[in-house]
Formats: structure tokens, C-alpha cells, sequence
């Protein structure tokens, strides 16, 4: 468990994580690059029951995604145990402690025509709390018409939107109040502040649970792979959704609000 305290990002950063909801940060990870190549590489040979092609159209390339991987690829173990990930979600959250929730490999083929839907990760989850981050790595050059796209300060616009399926772009069968269909943001891309950057590899984007995000295809000649770390901050507890959730904690034995098990989520950093 991580306890050193540095400083990974400066004050204009953890200002704007607060008042944006996503901000990119440059360079940090290079180290981790080659390490978590072999991690990819192997996670496609071998993929987890989760693992597959988000497209289904043919000829339209190949959206490969794949989750809750750290624990059986080394590589992954490592980054989640060792790398500053954990680290940079408690300075920007305000966390004494942070755990891991889960990793997400997301690759999109040069030529792949699908865009990511407009979504928040928050509802997908069982989870509850503001203190809550993911980082998303990337292990290859992705200009700003490529990158995750994100809507500044939708964070805190206190909506819960349906959680929608990456191969059909439909909301899952959730029933019960509290949920909204995400906006066309694409008929009226003008009326939002949204936010991309040209990344590096060993760039990341830190972004809430609660940010809506979405990202354009891949029609590059260059594979786009982001790795997605997802961290849980002081004030996650669990939170009971009305159907099935992605990854499937959703038969874990535990009420609304109940703490969160730390052999499933293990505290990575502490103060």
C-alpha cells in the first residue's frame, strides 16, 4: 500500500478537476508504458469473460473493451499497486485513503467508424460518492478529434443518466425513478463546453464518475488504447441500482449505503 505523499499535481490542476470535472495531465506515466503494452497484449489473447467487440457491424473495425483484469495480469497488479494513479486520485478528490475499484481496457482499431455514446460511468456502477475518479491512460499518440471527450462541469449538475450499451447505444432496463436519457449533445455540440486534448503517450485524463463523456472514432491510421483505472475516494459507499450493472456487483450481498468490502476493493494509498 502506497503512503508516500507527493505532490503530482499542482494546485490550478486540483482546481480544476473540482470546478471541470476532467483535466489532462502530461507525461507522468512513460515509465508504464512498456509494462502495460505486455499486460494489453496479453489481456487480447486472452480476454476475461467480459472481453469482447463492442461493434458488431461489418466492416466498421473493432472496438475491443475488457474490465476487472488487475488481479490475474501482473502488469496490471503492478500499475494499480505501484504506479502514482492512486496517489493523484486522493490529491484531486481530497481522499485520506483510496481503493481500487476495477481496471478497463478500451482499444479502437485505425478505421474503426463508432463512436463511444455519450454516458457516465457512475451509474453503471454500484457505487455512491463524489469522491470518486478514473484515470485513463494512454499508450498511444490521440489527437483531439480521437480523444475521450468530456462535458466541462457536468459533474455537478446532480442528473443521473441511464447507463447506455456501447454495441447498441440503447439505455440498459433500468426501472425506477431518478434516471434520465442522456441529451443529443451531438445535434447541439455548440450549447456545451466540452473538453479534449491532443495527448502523448504516458498522458492521462482524470475525470469524475459523474462527467459526461464520449469519444469520436478512430478513422486515424494509429490504434487508440486507453487503459482505465477507476478509484474509490472516502465517501464511496454501495449503492443498489435498479438492474444489472457493469462490472455485475450487483449481487454482492450488501444494502444501499453499506461501506464497501475491502477485499473486493482494497485500499492501494493511505494517508
Amino acid at each position: 500500500m502506497q503512503a508516500r505523499e507527493t505532490a503530482w499535481l499542482d494546485d490550478s490542476q486540483v482546481a480544476n478537476f473540482k470546478a471541470q470535472g476532467a483535466i489532462h495531465i502530461k507525461g507522468l506515466f512513460g515509465d508504464w508504458l512498456e509494462p502495460l503494452a505486455r499486460g494489453i497484449a496479453r489481456n487480447e489473447r486472452e480476454p476475461s469473460k467480459f472481453g469482447g467487440n463492442s461493434i458488431t457491424e461489418p466492416g466498421a473495425g473493432r472496438f475491443f473493451d475488457d474490465y476487472c483484469n488487475w488481479r490475474r495480469i501482473p502488469e496490471y497488479r503492478d500499475f494499480v499497486e505501484a504506479s502514482p494513479a492512486a496517489a493523484i486520485v486522493a490529491q484531486a478528490t481530497g481522499s485520506r485513503r483510496v481503493r481500487i475499484f476495477h481496471e478497463h481496457l478500451l482499444i479502437k482499431e485505425p478505421g474503426t467508424s463508432k463512436r463511444t455514446p455519450w454516458h457516465q460511468d457512475q451509474p453503471y456502477y454500484n457505487v455512491h460518492g463524489k469522491q470518486t475518479a478514473s484515470l485513463w491512460l494512454s499508450l498511444d499518440p490521440v489527437s483531439r478529434d480521437c480523444c475521450p471527450e468530456f462535458i466541462a462541469g457536468s459533474h455537478a449538475w446532480g442528473r443521473l443518466y441511464y447507463p447506455r450499451l456501447f454495441k447498441s447505444d440503447t439505455n440498459y432496463d433500468y426501472s425506477g425513478p431518478g434516471y434520465e436519457t442522456v441529451p443529443d449533445i451531438e445535434a447541439d455540440r455548440g450549447a456545451y463546453d466540452i473538453l479534449s486534448w491532443d495527448l502523448e503517450p504516458g498522458d492521462a485524463l482524470l475525470f469524475s464518475y459523474m462527467t459526461l463523456h464520449g469519444a469520436q472514432p478512430n478513422l486515424s491510421a494509429t490504434r487508440r488504447r486507453g487503459f482505465s483505472t477507476r478509484w474509490l475516494g472516502d465517501d464511496a459507499t454501495y449503492a443498489v441500482r435498479p438492474g444489472v450493472t457493469s462490472p455485475p456487483y450487483h449481487d454482492i450481498g450488501l444494502a444501499d449505503g453499506d461501506p464497501l468490502p475491502e477485499d473486493l476493493f482494497p485500499v492501494v494509498f493511505s494517508r
